[in-house]
């Protein structure tokens, strides 16, 4: 895949990977020096953006564990970064030990580091795919080897839709990927906004992050993520900050004032 979406599939250590970036916020070793110094230009920008990205790994733990109990059994992490602690399929089958889980990603380093990692595992299956292609993921061979897209299914877009800018019509990949989904399936989603920071840390951030082959980011309000849960009933407390995301907690508004990730989960109807 070498189109004008997939450049030469090579690990370049000078050039910062928006993977080892989130790695290196989590704590972890996979990562260079140019994915440091990008990271460090954010946290310098952001300083809570270690807050809320540690809090990203919560939301994962408890959406899957929710699907889990309510009779999932498949899930799909489209964009799933390197792998740490509390990756999908270890919640998913710590709750389900049937469950079978597909990563998807199209950063190289990822793909080793995963396909190392679940080698011994095959109830999981690791896909090289990007997400502005969302019929060609569904679509993959070996995501309809292990997804049984009669049944239900968890699709988790966390940190990643806001990679994807206006003109590539985000809320239509979202749609694609939802079709395939039956009644009864989750999405879930974590989507970063700006909060009420000024335009300078807004420049900041996205100087860092326009270094990376992701490109730019792009922060959206409250209107502009929900759009993305068109076609599903929003469980829980409805879309909040990412660390105030509880199955069970009743909606409220969430406090705009701080930048971090917008939360929700969404019940495919």
């Amino acid at each position: 895949m070498t189109d004008e979406h997939h450049p030469e599939w090579v690990i370049d250590p000078e050039t910062p990977s928006v993977a080892r970036m989130y790695d290196y916020y989590l704590g972890g070793k996979d990562n260079f020096a140019a994915d440091r110094r990008a990271a460090d230009q954010v946290v310098a920008a952001m300083p809570n953006v270690l807050e809320f990205t540690r809090a990203n790994r919560g939301l994962l733990s408890r959406a899957v564990t929710m699907m889990a109990r309510r009779g999932v059994r498949q899930f799909i992490d489209i964009g799933s970064g390197l792998p740490t602690r509390e990756n999908v399929h270890e919640v998913a089958q710590r709750a389900a030990p049937d469950a079978r889980v597909v990563y998807v990603d199209n950063d190289p380093i990822v793909l080793v580091h995963a396909r190392a990692l679940l080698a011994d595992n095959p109830l999981t299956a690791v896909v090289q795919g990007d997400l502005r292609e969302p019929e060609r993921i569904m679509d993959d061979p070996e995501v309809r080897s292990r997804i049984d897209f009669d049944r239900p299914v968890g699709l988790l877009l966390l940190a990643i839709l806001h990679f994807v800018p206006d003109e590539d019509r985000p809320a239509e990949i979202v749609a694609k990927l939802r079709k395939p989904l039956a009644p009864g399936s989750f999405l879930a989603i974590s989507h970063g906004h700006r909060g009420e920071v000024g335009q300078a840390v807004e420049d900041q951030v996205r100087s860092a992050y326009g270094r990376t082959g992701a490109g730019d980011i792009i922060p959206r309000g409250i209107d502009e993520v929900m759009r993305f849960f068109e076609g599903t009933e929003l469980i829980g407390p409805g879309l909040v900050q990412v660390a105030d995301w509880r199955p069970d907690a009743e909606p409220f508004e969430p406090d705009m004032s701080r930048p971090g990730f917008l939360a929700g989960v969404g019940e495919v109807v």
